[in-house]
């Protein structure tokens, strides 16, 4: 089913270059100091081909709500969602969203000191000034109201959204997002599922939160469910007014 990704409207930086490419449910949204769609649609192709071909001979890699092991030939798209699964305690395919996006910004580095690749509310970024990235939490109060404000030192960044009651995306918890930073993009994914995961009310925050600083590699977390805000880690909030 397709999600309307109406946060996209709320992009306003006008330093960058924004142009999207969509391979099968792949659908990004990217960011650059120039256009670079071509070498975009490229690097998707490719990832996606060397994962589905992955696929067809490990059928389980698309189902397994547990981390599977891969071989060390495996591709390497493949072995970084398998580590980051392995990191979180979830299915390697908790990771697909992210270990995406961040293969195909990286792959746009050489060409753009500033790269946003945006796949279904999971970010990489690389940036060379402060960005705000805005918090979207469905009906929550919070949406459009807050954000996370990024600093370029803090980048190559994965920054990546786990929604119970928002999308598609398989969670077993109701948290209206779940925020993730770290390094990997895919830990950032696989460790936002693990931890949504966690949160059916507001009094889960608190628990969510202490599993969330067992998952090594992580740099900040924040944890949105109705009007009630949780925060561990080096993550900065500002104020960010959208509707």
């Amino acid at each position: 089913m397709y999600e309307p990704r109406t946060y996209r409207h709320w992009v306003s930086d006008k330093d960058l270059v924004s142009f999207s490419v969509t391979v099968k449910e792949t659908d990004l949204l990217i960011r650059a100091q120039r256009d670079l769609q071509a070498q975009a649609l490229a690097a998707t192709k490719k990832y996606r081909s060397e994962l589905e071909q992955y696929i067809i001979s490990h059928p389980a890699f698309t189902v397994s709500l547990e981390p599977l092991s891969v071989e060390k030939d495996a591709p390497s798209l493949v072995k970084d969602m398998a580590e980051a699964a392995q990191q979180a305690g979830v299915g390697p395919m908790a990771a697909v969203a992210g270990a995406i996006a961040e293969a195909v910004g990286k792959e746009l580095l050489p060409f753009s000191d500033d790269v946003i690749v945006e796949n279904g509310g999971d970010i990489f970024m690389k940036t060379s000034k402060e960005r705000l990235i805005g918090v979207y939490a469905g009906e929550s109060k919070l949406t459009g109201k807050i954000a996370l404000a990024i600093q370029p030192e803090e980048t190559p960044l994965g920054i990546c959204t786990s929604s119970g009651s928002v999308g598609h995306s398989l969670s077993f918890g109701e948290a209206d997002a779940v925020i993730v930073l770290a390094p990997s993009t895919s830990l950032a994914d696989a460790a936002a599922t693990a931890i949504g995961n966690r949160v059916s009310s507001a009094g889960d925050i608190q628990k969510a939160l202490q599993f969330a600083q067992g998952i090594e590699g992580l740099r900040g977390v924040a944890i949105i469910k109705d009007d009630h805000l949780g925060l561990y880690g080096q993550i900065k909030i500002a104020d960010f007014d959208q509707e």
